[in-house]
């Protein structure tokens, strides 16, 4: 029954699209000039709708997610490359030992971590389980 629905709705939308085609023609073969205006006017009327909506629709969250996920994405690439850059540079280079020891001076994490102490010491009594 799926299969007979599919095979109508394939034709009617197959009809309409031959009397569409069948109309144009008929359109450009009575009037080309006009037609090709017609074409046109349609045409540049769709690219303005377009760019409106395309204008309107770029001040969406998901867009300005995107927008700062790509900057982000950047940033990291940039810092990467310079830091593979600097790697190179030191390993190529034979410079005195002062510059390296310059460029070998590491950051301190900023990361608080605390210590959470356990009973490592009492076992568990698995016998009374």
């Amino acid at each position: 029954m799926a299969f007979l629905k599919n095979r109508t709705s394939v034709l009617i939308i197959g009809g309409l699209i031959i009397l569409a085609l069948i109309g144009l023609f008929s359109s450009f073969m009575a009037n080309p000039a006009g037609f090709i205006q017609k074409i046109a006017l349609m045409a540049v009327i769709g690219f303005v709708i377009f760019f409106v909506v395309r204008k309107f629709s770029n001040s969406s969250p998901q867009k300005k997610e995107q927008r700062a996920f790509l900057k982000a994405a950047k940033q990291s690439k940039k810092r990467l490359q310079q830091k593979n850059g600097d790697s190179q540079m030191k390993s190529s280079s034979l410079g005195p030992i002062s510059n390296l020891k310059k460029h070998k001076t590491k950051r301190k994490s900023n990361a608080h971590l605390t210590v959470i102490d356990g009973k490592k010491g009492k076992k568990k009594n698995r016998a009374s389980l």
